[in-house]
Parts: C-alpha cells; sequence; structure tokens
C-alpha cells in the first residue's frame, strides 16, 4: 500500500484563543476518524525559503507550505477523500502526491 504526502498550503493563525481551540478541536476529530491511515500525523512548519539557483529568498515562495502529512491508501481516490475532509480546506489548499519508492 503506498504513501502519500499532504502538503498544505495557506492559512493562518487563529486570531483569538477560542477559535484555535475550534479549530484544534477540528484537526483532532478528523486525525481521530483517519487515523488508520496516517503514518505520520505531521506538523504544521514556519515560514520557507526558496533556493534558487541564483540564491536563497526569503518569501516562502509564491504558495507557501504551512504544513504536511503523511497518510497511506489503496489509491490515490482514497487519500484524496480523506484530504477532502480537513479542516485546512476551510482556509487554503491541500497538494496531494504519492511518496515514490526509490
Amino acid at each position: 500500500m503506498p504513501d502519500f504526502i499532504f502538503a498544505y498550503h495557506g492559512g493562518k493563525k487563529p486570531e483569538t484563543e477560542e477559535e484555535g481551540a475550534a479549530l484544534m478541536k477540528r484537526w483532532q476529530d478528523w486525525m481521530e476518524a483517519n487515523q488508520a491511515a496516517f503514518v505520520q500525523p505531521g506538523n504544521p512548519v514556519g515560514m520557507s525559503k526558496t533556493v534558487t539557483s541564483g540564491g536563497v529568498e526569503d518569501n516562502g515562495g509564491s504558495n507557501p507550505l504551512s504544513g504536511y502529512s503523511v497518510v497511506r491508501g489503496d489509491t490515490m481516490d482514497d487519500v484524496l477523500a480523506i484530504a477532502g475532509t480537513c479542516p485546512h480546506l476551510d482556509m487554503g489548499t491541500i497538494e496531494v502526491a504519492e511518496l515514490l519508492q526509490m
């Protein structure tokens, strides 16, 4: 069964503690409902840097990464169904790619 990476893009910090607690609860419920698929729940990430042949940019690129997870599923469609119910979609996008075995 292949593994897939969810690369979360976009989003923002909650403005209040209450918003933060409500969002965290939604994430916990989503992860619990899909617990069997998670290989690595992942983490949010800080501002990234973009490395090019011309140097390093501090802007995080045109669509900065905000976090990641690694999930396992039989097919891309299986994991797309999981991604389609993620609370992150209220504030950003999720890029899904199969992790290829080398």
